[in-house]
């Protein structure tokens, strides 16, 4: 059994070696969306690891991939679902923002401001800075989130 910490959360995560950084995060009940079901397509799993990084799995080619696409991507930045616990005192701290699956997702916080910044589910751009108002003219960039979706889902299924 390996322990992660996760954020500033004193309650450590307990799970099997070789289980991934995501199954961390699951089980303690972080809302994570995994909307490429931990392929290595999306950003929405995306960690930093302040601690313990030599107690992982090397990178696969897709997370370097998928990595070299994050706007938010840093020397520490790990795909969860890619990513596998050999050892103990794994560290792990969440990017800040929302990530969101579709243009509708957005189109019901209009005139409503974001604590928080809303990014791209594939490349984790920020699409909406924090503490901005949403505005429906925001938003209207924001439509090609659907197809960049239903391209997901179609690479998905191969």
């Amino acid at each position: 059994m390996k322990n992660v910490t996760i954020g500033n959360d004193p309650k450590k995560a307990v799970i099997n070696t070789q289980e991934r950084l995501l199954d961390a995060l699951l089980v303690r009940n972080v809302e994570v969306k995994m909307l490429c079901q931990g392929r290595g397509l999306c950003a929405t799993c995306h960690v930093y690891v302040t601690k313990g990084a030599h107690c992982l799995t090397p990178m696969t080619d897709r997370e370097k991939l998928t990595l070299s696409i994050l706007t938010g991507a840093q020397p520490n930045s790990r795909l969860a679902c890619q990513s596998h616990v050999l050892g103990d005192g794994v560290e792990v701290e969440l990017p800040k923002g929302l990530y969101i699956e579709s243009f509708s997702d957005i189109e019901s916080l209009i005139g409503k401001r974001t604590p928080v910044p809303i990014l791209h589910p594939v490349s984790g751009r920020v699409l909406i800075q924090e503490n901005r108002i949403i505005t429906r003219s925001a938003i209207n960039e924001l439509r090609d989130v659907d197809i960049d979706i239903k391209q997901l889902a179609v690479e998905n299924a191969k």
